[in-house]
């Protein structure tokens, strides 16, 4: 059978309404007309069949004046229970009472379903079976008026008038009043299994539209990675889907500080897209949602509409196994609590959104890593043809040398000892270059590996670091340059490898003389702070751009403007610099102006081995 349910129970208690006259409340003395009026308002009023039976057995009972009047379900099993009494008989009610009767179902069952019904004005007088009599008056039953009440044509339930302690003759009236009652019955019978296939229509629609919901979230999460485009299509049908004014998605930032608000649907202004609230100004919001809890209250505005300024905002947290990322927020604007089916689907869509979000993430950081694979990878095959460049250069002016060498030797005329010795300088000068950048590349593997033990002594620089500025002074004096050195008081001692330290002012003193123009200085400068030792080494007449200062550190990188022929070096340097400064527990930095550059290093007084 199809129905129209909202048609089909507006038709039904439109017409228990119009059948009867709707009288006022009921009192006592009261007449028929007013307790079919009274039950015929009751199921206007109300789809609770419990309401309108137990109101119909209390004031029938009041109205005929009986011991009891109570109202029996029948079941399928040949049985049936007492779903309403209303008594003023001694002892333990009937209510609840769950009663087979063998006699009922072979001989009156069939009487009834065809509309007859039963006066007993005496049990004893009546001509009723013996087991009858027994099983009635078990029941403390003396006088009995029995009504059917049918439904669709069939036996629903029995509509029973008794006296139990004396006999009485049933009046017309009364007979008719119970007739007339239990097709009031009927109809709210009718009327309540209407509105039950009302809400079991409305479920499934219900429960299909969430099920159509999450597959459409689940397809989008499995075909797409743009956790945006999830988001923005689950707050849009979600809101759709409960039919509130706004819905929107905010998210946390790493350290749980702040919200923003990253998408959002609303029909009634103002819009909020990108809006940040700060955590610490709502602590008894987020404290809930932080922890995983969802919530719901009140809230009053009056900043858009006035007249409609009381709403209902639900918070669902979005959280995945390692944290809280954000939260779901509808707001809708009526007082009444969101019930417990739809919180539940806002859950279950801030999990298919964490999903969504943990996913794009994930892609996120793996193409991050992709890129530093490849950036990696671009550094190696870089540094390999810079070695490879590196260590082919010497070898060329090696291999250019030994031919002239020998083309003069195999001359017969007398040998030109001014070429030889030139020749001879060159050969000399590659060797140490090649083996200083071959010892460089090994020292570099070396502190990559991190395999170096320290040696940690303790050093007074002021004794130890002028020997080693004053073995340049030849170097600077020869290319015409300046060499300065500047002790601070009272200079700390100073715990740490004398080895790599040495190796690191070596290193910054040769860059520095290699670079410094002629005419410039070169300053050396040595100070302390309460908990470090920083050693400067300046030198004017040159500038290194701020984009070339973070690959100064780079192996093989040189600046771009400087000629590698004229200056020469392994280009291993400063890399070499970096990683010992890092050995011992300290660092160093450049700054450079138009009028000089300057390296410092900066070292702990005490290094923890």
């Amino acid at each position: 059978m199809n129905i129209n349910p909202s048609e089909s129970t507006a038709e039904l208690t439109q017409a228990a309404c119009q059948k009867f006259q709707i009288g006022t409340d009921l009192e006592d003395g009261s007449n028929p007309n007013q307790i079919l009026s009274a039950i015929a308002q009751r199921i206007c009023q109300s789809f609770d069949l419990n309401t309108i039976v137990n109101l119909t057995v209390t004031e029938l009972r009041r109205f005929l004046l009986s011991d009891r009047v109570l109202i029996y379900r029948l079941n399928s099993h040949g049985g049936g229970t007492i779903v309403a009494e209303s008594t003023i008989v001694p002892g333990k009610p009937l209510l609840g009472m769950k009663i087979t009767d063998t006699c009922f179902h072979e001989k009156h069952a069939e009487r009834y379903k065809r509309g007859c019904i039963q006066i007993v004005e005496d049990i004893y007088a009546a001509g009723l079976h013996p087991c009858q009599i027994d099983f009635l008056s078990s029941l403390q039953i003396r006088a009995n008026l029995v009504v059917p009440i049918l439904c669709q044509q069939d036996l629903w339930g029995l509509l029973i008038a008794q006296n139990c302690c004396e006999p009485r003759q049933w009046q017309q009236v009364e007979i008719d009043l119970l007739k007339q009652l239990a097709l009031q019955i009927n109809i709210a019978i009718q009327q309540t299994e209407l509105s039950q296939q009302v809400q079991d229509l409305q479920t499934k629609m219900k429960l299909q539209q969430h099920q159509e919901l999450m597959q459409n979230i689940t397809e989008q999460i499995r075909d797409c990675i743009d956790a945006d485009k999830v988001l923005e299509t689950a707050i849009t049908q979600l809101a759709k889907v409960l039919q509130v004014e706004r819905c929107h998605i905010e998210l946390y930032d790493t350290n749980q500080t702040f919200t923003t608000i990253a998408h959002e649907y609303t029909t009634i202004p103002p819009v909020y897209q990108g809006m940040k609230r700060w955590v610490r100004d709502f602590p008894e919001l987020y404290q809930s949602l932080l922890q995983k809890q969802s919530l719901q209250f009140s809230e009053v505005l009056r900043d858009w509409n006035p007249q409609l300024v009381v709403v209902r905002q639900l918070a669902c947290p979005i959280f995945d196994s390692e944290t809280v990322m954000g939260n779901i927020w509808l707001t809708k604007v009526t007082p009444e609590l969101f019930a417990e089916w739809e919180i539940k689907l806002v859950q279950q869509v801030a999990n298919q959104c964490a999903i969504a979000i943990r996913q794009a993430r994930l892609y996120q950081l793996a193409q991050t890593q992709v890129n530093q694979l490849e950036k990696l990878e671009n550094l190696k095959h870089e540094f390999l043809r810079s070695l490879s460049h590196e260590l082919r250069t010497p070898i060329t002016s090696i291999s250019l040398a030994v031919q002239t060498l020998e083309a003069i030797i195999k001359q017969e005329t007398v040998l030109d000892t001014d070429i030889v010795s030139q020749l001879l300088q060159i050969l000399q000068n590659e060797c140490q270059r090649e083996s200083k950048l071959i010892n460089d590349l090994l020292s570099l593997t070396y502190l990559e590996a991190e395999a170096d033990v320290l040696t940690v002594i303790m050093i007074d620089l002021n004794s130890w670091l002028p020997p080693i500025v004053e073995s340049f002074r030849e170097v600077t004096i020869c290319q015409q340059q300046q060499l300065f050195l500047h002790l601070a008081a009272e200079l700390p001692l100073l715990e740490t490898d004398i080895t790599h330290l040495e190796r690191i002012v070596t290193e910054l003193l040769s860059n520095a003389c290699k670079y410094t123009p002629v005419g410039e200085s070169i300053t050396v400068t040595a100070s302390a702070t309460e908990q470090t030792v920083e050693i400067s080494i300046s030198n004017s007449g040159v500038e290194i751009a701020t984009n070339e200062q973070l690959r100064i550190f780079d192996p093989f990188y040189r600046l771009p403007k400087h000629n590698s022929w004229q200056y020469g070096g392994t280009g291993l340097g400063l890399a070499l610099v970096q990683k010992l400064a890092k050995l011992l527990k300290g660092s160093i930095r450049v700054e450079s102006t138009a009028a000089s550059t300057t390296f410092t290093l900066v070292l702990p007084r005490a290094i923890a081995t």
